[in-house]
């Protein structure tokens, strides 16, 4: 299987300023794509520790001894980097949402291509799958997160069809909600369930609190000079980022507006045209 790749891969490892023999996270593993290029820039002591709440990321990963995986979510950042003994880290970097490879992987639930289970899980071996947070909900609740995590206008007539028939595939939700929102006749240029995918993709994964939560870990482990470089693919997580690098007292963004990919890139990868690049450093001690 062919891995994806990654992007803004440049900007992402300049933003980083890499020190060969430091230590470095990336939080996000998915295929590898930006540790691998993390690695050829590290010297013989330099260490790269990489999360990733998908059970198969370590089919993935390069044999190299600098390498740590660790199976987790990036909300346990702090946690999980102490238990292996490393306090101060040179940088942190963020590749957010589900990778290219997931979305790929049909049976997964994370996309209407293909009429798979309706899971949408990160890490499949626990939590509740999109199905089951459906059933779970009542309309109200079902409602306010697809407006919230997918700004969906329809949502409450979605959440009102979607708790009328309960789906079990992907194939039944994207029925289901383009049956609600489809106007007859018109061809539109997106998938009228694909704001409804992501709403319950986020939901399930609580993405946006663990990025909450992983961020301000971020912020008080790494080292005063440190980076964080955070790529984001959505209104909603890039809001996150930037009010976060912009409020918070340990940090001094790096970025005012967000790095966006290039036209050589886009031309090559259709599906950066939406990633967004936001760096901070962290405050000396001196300077807070």
């Amino acid at each position: 299987m062919p891995l994806h790749t990654p992007v803004l891969a440049t900007e992402a490892l300049e933003a980083l300023a890499i020190v060969p023999a430091g230590t470095y996270v990336d939080a996000t593993f998915g295929a590898g794509g930006h540790s691998r290029l993390i690695l050829e820039q590290l010297g013989p002591q330099g260490r790269l520790f990489a999360f990733d709440a998908d059970p198969s990321a370590p089919a993935h990963a390069p044999d190299d001894p600098r390498l740590t995986l660790i199976h987790a979510n990036f909300r346990t950042l702090a946690a999980a980097l102490a238990e292996r003994g490393v306090t101060a880290p040179d940088g942190v970097l963020y590749d957010l949402g589900v990778s290219s490879m997931q979305f790929d992987e049909g049976e997964r639930g994370f996309s209407f291509r293909v009429d798979a289970p309706l899971d949408m899980r990160l890490d499949p071996t626990q939590g509740e799958t999109a199905a089951e947070f459906i059933a779970s909900r009542d309309e109200v609740e079902l409602a306010d997160a697809i407006f919230q995590f997918g700004e969906e206008r329809a949502s409450r007539r979605i959440a009102r069809a979607l708790k009328a028939k309960l789906p079990q595939t992907t194939g039944e939700l994207a029925a289901i909600v383009a049956g609600v929102v489809h106007v007859r006749g018109k061809r539109e240029r997106v998938h009228p369930a694909t704001r409804t995918f992501q709403a319950l993709r986020i939901a399930v994964n609580d993405e946006l609190g663990a990025l909450q939560t992983s961020l301000d870990a971020a912020a008080g482990v790494v080292r005063p000079g440190g980076r964080i470089a955070v790529i984001s693919f959505h209104s909603l997580e890039d809001r996150i980022v930037k009010l976060f690098f912009r409020e918070d007292a340990r940090l001094q963004p790096l970025t005012r507006k967000p790095v966006v990919p290039g036209d050589e890139e886009l031309a090559a990868n259709p599906r950066a045209r939406s990633a967004k690049l936001r760096v901070a450093v962290v405050e000396s001690e001196e300077a807070a």
